[in-house]
């Protein structure tokens, strides 16, 4: 008998174990019920996994992810933030009369997204508050904001009608609005705001950082009807009013120089002019204005330009005006007194150019009180000439004549002259009756205020004080001579012109009125001067009395020789009953 490998016979066999494994037994029963997977289902359980990955996932960055940014996107389309407006200062004339003032106002604006019917909102707003319901309806309708103004710094009355409508998405913030009581009365010096609440012009922007305050801030969030959410206000921080402030106009004479004034220009036929009243003990500026006027109250009907005292901004040669700073200089220098006599004739000549007066006339011996009395080219030119020119160019520096005087008005214009070094004899001429040097009235008016104060230069101002705090401005002043012979000569001269030379119409009987008049020829873009055509000055003070009021009066582009003295005196004979001015004798 063949011997079996023990091996092979202890050896299970393989098939008889996989018949009886319950495991593959089960497999084994399943996949005859099942019927089997082909290619397109495992495709399409591939898909739906796929699908149900990015929901999954999708899910997971929203809720995760980007939650914050959701939330926050969310939050801002129900939040509204605005600054809130302080109440600007209050500017006051000398007098403590009222010139500019915030009132209270209401600002309307519009949430478009919350605005259900635009057209019939914008008709409903355009019956209250006037213009185009198209405009209205553009402002409702705009795309991708929550915020559109709708009408700013409205009256109180017009929004509160406007609120008893209940319109969808208009809500109204407390603000205030500039006012200016006295219209165009005063306005170029006082300026005006624009609907920021910033000062544009004269002293509204001069003075804006002290005016205007600090604004407020206010963020919250509004629900689903616009209202307030119960402790949804984020940021509230409380405005700051601006600072009061008193200045030197008297809004009563500015309102008489200022008639007086577009009385005269109309008289000379002209529409451009321009008075300054200062006290030249002080440098406090009465009233200060320029044709033509504008009213802060409707400044889309005000011309272009006429926001500005031109007699502060715009330098001119001023002509005559001028030849009292070449006088001061010649009796300075000792070289004539005012009864010094010198042959005048009818024309010199310099440099190929000749020197005549404003009237034909024959040679004559005049002294230098009635170079004054005539305003003669000639006679002032030969005069200056014969202290010297030097003295001349001292003057204009010492008296700072085409320096800004430092006024606080915006816009201050300066002078320009020549450097010593290039003047000529022809030169030295010219500028001796007022050509070929710049300044600006202001400037003239500082002079003669000099001279009325015994030699003591002020700084011309408008701020006074600020009432609130109780502090008094301060404004420096500069002794410019100790001549009091110069002085009271020069006064004496001025005084004879007025009542022997060119200004006579310029006087006040009872007082002793000082001052020059001036015919002052004009430059032309051409070269030369206009022909025919003048700039028209006076400017003066009245001498021993209880005031020290300095006043110039000019009108512009003037045909013919006419004169502004008549101007001056309709200003001066109102200012002395205004004031109760008094001469030296009546104290």
């Amino acid at each position: 008998m063949a011997r079996v490998p023990r091996d092979h016979r202890d050896a299970p066999s393989r098939a008889g174990l996989g018949a009886s494994d319950p495991l593959r037994q089960g497999a084994a029963a399943i996949g005859a019920v099942l019927p089997p997977i082909t290619s397109r289902a495992q495709v399409l359980l591939v898909a739906f996994a796929a699908l149900v990955a990015i929901f999954f996932f999708r899910l997971v960055f929203l809720q995760v992810i980007v939650a914050d940014q959701y939330a926050a996107q969310a939050e801002e389309s129900r939040t509204v933030s605005f600054d809130t407006t302080p109440r600007r200062g209050t500017i006051y004339d000398r007098n403590g009369i009222v010139l500019a003032t915030s009132v209270d106002a209401t600002t309307i604006y519009a949430n478009p997204v919350e605005v259900t019917d635009a057209a019939a909102e914008a008709q409903a707003l355009a019956g209250i508050l006037g213009g185009e319901a198209a405009d209205y309806q553009e402002l409702l309708s705009t795309p991708s904001t929550t915020f559109v103004y709708i009408k700013r710094q409205a009256d109180v009355e017009a929004a509160d009608k406007v609120k008893e409508l209940k319109l969808d998405g208009i809500y109204f913030i407390a603000d205030t609005r500039r006012e200016y009581p006295h219209g165009s009365v005063g306005a170029q010096v006082i300026g005006f705001c624009n609907a920021d609440g910033e000062g544009i012009t004269g002293l509204e922007l001069q003075y804006n950082d002290i005016l205007c305050g600090t604004p407020g801030r206010y963020v919250g969030e509004r629900g689903e009807q616009g209202f307030p959410i119960p402790g949804g206000v984020k940021e509230e921080v409380a405005a700051i009013d601006g600072t009061d402030i008193m200045i030197s106009l008297d809004i009563k004479l500015q309102d008489t120089v200022e008639q007086a004034l577009a009385d005269g220009v109309e008289e000379v036929e002209t529409d451009e002019g321009s008075a300054l009243v200062m006290d030249a003990a002080t440098g406090e500026v009465y009233a200060a204005c320029s044709l033509p006027y504008m009213d802060p109250n409707n400044m889309a009907e005000s011309e272009v330009g006429s926001e500005h005292v031109k007699a502060i901004t715009q330098p001119y040669e001023p002509g005559s005006t001028f030849k009292s700073v070449s006088a001061m200089a010649i009796l300075e220098s000792k070289a004539m007194g005012p009864e010094t006599t010198m042959f005048c004739p009818s024309t010199i000549s310099a440099n190929d150019y000749d020197v005549s007066d404003s009237h034909e006339r024959e040679g004559a011996t005049y002294s230098l009180r009635e170079i004054l009395n005539h305003s003669s080219n000639v006679g002032i030119s030969l005069a200056m000439e014969n202290a010297g020119f030097p003295y001349l160019n001292d003057a204009i520096k010492r008296y700072h004549l085409t320096e800004a005087t430092g006024i606080d008005y915006p816009g201050e214009g300066g002078g320009s002259v020549l450097d010593f070094n290039q003047w000529g004899k022809i030169v030295g001429y010219n500028i001796s009756f007022g050509q070929g040097i710049s300044v600006t009235p202001l400037q003239m008016v500082r002079f003669y205020g000099c001279v009325a104060n015994d030699g003591v230069m002020v700084t011309p101002h408008f701020l006074i004080s600020k009432p609130q705090s109780g502090e008094v401005a301060e404004w420096p002043e500069e002794t410019v001579t100790e001549d009091a012979e110069a002085l009271r000569d020069l006064r004496s001269m001025l005084r004879s012109v007025v009542t022997d030379g060119t200004g006579v119409k310029a006087d006040i009987p009872g007082y002793e009125v000082c001052g020059k008049t001036s015919t002052a020829e004009i430059a032309s873009e051409e070269g030369g001067y206009k022909r025919e055509v003048y700039n028209l000055g006076f400017c003066g003070f009245i001498d021993n009395s209880s005031s020290k009021l300095v006043c110039f009066v000019g009108a512009n582009e003037v045909y013919g020789m006419r004169q502004t003295t008549k101007i001056f005196n309709d200003i001066m004979t109102n200012a002395v009953k205004q004031y109760n001015i008094t001469t030296d004798e009546a104290k």
